[in-house]
């Protein structure tokens, strides 16, 4: 089943701003909540679907990708592209709390809702940010698709504290304001009845925990660096300046926190014969008046390496010679460009004495004459035809 649009799903237009997409998507969050339809899997469907469409929107990197290349844009290597299916509740809570001024990302509408507890604590889920890299790809690993092996140095968990912050296990516990919900609740009075409100606990800003003596080694921020190797599939059919996105793979988050995301993009490296159009390839020929005018057989380059083709005798400057699914293939798809050949005639700036003579005669043939429209059709009926 093929994904809605975001834009469709929030319910606003392509231009909409920040906020009208944030509000947007609070109402939605606020309808579809299972514990305001407990037991609806559609309501929880539509729920996760929302959400999945605000974490792109939210986001203008991923939104411009997003416009530019719609799904495929932030899935291609990896990123979200699983569906509303594939963000879980945890996702979600810890991901967008801070829109509805929650506890922190536990369950952020249990204030809308009154508790329930059903899903946890408040407890604050850090995200490690992105890393962003350039690879540069040949003409042919963009045909192929291609894996690539880099080496990253980024941040990761902490080996002496095993990512914790902590000095040792003495100095890492439960958070004795919150319990380790990472939140707090108040009850006030009101006309109305009690009111509940949850907050950011204000001891271990909505971690849960609290270190009372730092590592030495990562001085309490439970990361270090590090290089890692990662291997980088990059699909056929890739353009320059595309984005690829591998989730997880960014800096680690302290304290077991979410990962970032590797941020791939794609620079193209200039083919010394072929130049890309789309998902065409173009290749000047260039042949002298003799070959045009008598016919001959050329070799070549293509992506896939060299091929022979025949020129007919009288060939015209400006022809346009097709080979079939000798192009590039679409990002995902089957389907394949061709390879153009453009005809130049080369013509001589100098020629010798005996040339020259030679080509004296000719001119007065009435064969060598220009008869424009006679037998050739003109560079545009050609161009119009080859579309067409």
């Amino acid at each position: 089943m093929s994904k809605r649009d975001y834009y469709d799903v929030l319910g606003v237009s392509r231009g909409a701003e920040a906020a009208e997409i944030k509000s947007s998507y609070r109402k939605l969050a606020i309808k579809h909540h299972p514990d305001k339809n407990p037991d609806d899997a559609a309501a929880e469907e539509k729920f996760k679907e929302a959400a999945e469409a605000y974490e792109v929107l939210s986001n203008p990197e991923k939104r411009r990708r997003y416009d530019q290349f719609g799904h495929a844009g932030n899935s291609a290597a990896g990123g979200y592209g699983g569906g509303a299916g594939g963000m879980n509740m945890d996702d979600i809570f810890s991901q967008f709390g801070d829109i509805f001024g929650g506890g922190g990302g536990g369950n952020p509408f249990e204030g809308f809702f009154g508790g329930g507890g059903s899903r946890g604590g408040g407890r604050r889920v850090q995200r490690g940010s992105n890393l962003r890299v350039k690879i540069k790809l040949t003409l042919e690993e963009v045909a192929q698709g291609v894996e690539k092996k880099i080496k990253v140095n980024k941040q990761v968990a902490c080996q002496t504290c095993d990512g914790t912050g902590a000095k040792d296990k003495s100095s890492y516990h439960t958070c004795s304001t919150c319990n380790g919900s990472g939140s707090v609740r108040r009850v006030t009075n009101t006309i109305l009845g009690q009111m509940q409100t949850t907050s950011t606990c204000p001891t271990c800003n909505g971690e849960g925990i609290e270190i009372t003596a730092k590592c030495t080694t990562c001085k309490g921020e439970g990361l270090t660096r590090s290089d890692e190797n990662i291997t980088i599939n990059i699909p056929a059919g890739v353009s320059e300046g595309m984005q690829l996105s591998m989730s997880g793979k960014g800096n680690a988050a302290p304290r077991g926190g979410i990962p970032g995301d590797l941020i791939i993009l794609v620079e193209e490296t200039p083919h010394e014969s072929l130049k890309r159009d789309g998902i065409n390839v173009i290749y000047d020929l260039y042949i002298n008046f003799a070959d045009a005018a008598l016919g001959t057989s050329v070799e070549i380059p293509t992506i896939d390496g060299k091929a022979k083709i025949k020129i007919e005798p009288g060939t015209q400057g400006g022809k346009i010679l097709r080979l079939k699914g000798k192009g590039l293939p679409e990002v995902n798809s089957y389907h394949k460009g061709d390879q153009l050949v453009y005809v130049n005639v080369w013509t001589p700036k100098a020629v010798s004495k005996e040339e020259r003579d030679v080509l004296e005669k000719l001119k007065e043939s009435s064969n060598f004459k220009p008869q424009p429209g006679k037998n050739e059709k003109s560079f545009f009926e050609r161009i119009k035809e080859y579309f067409e």
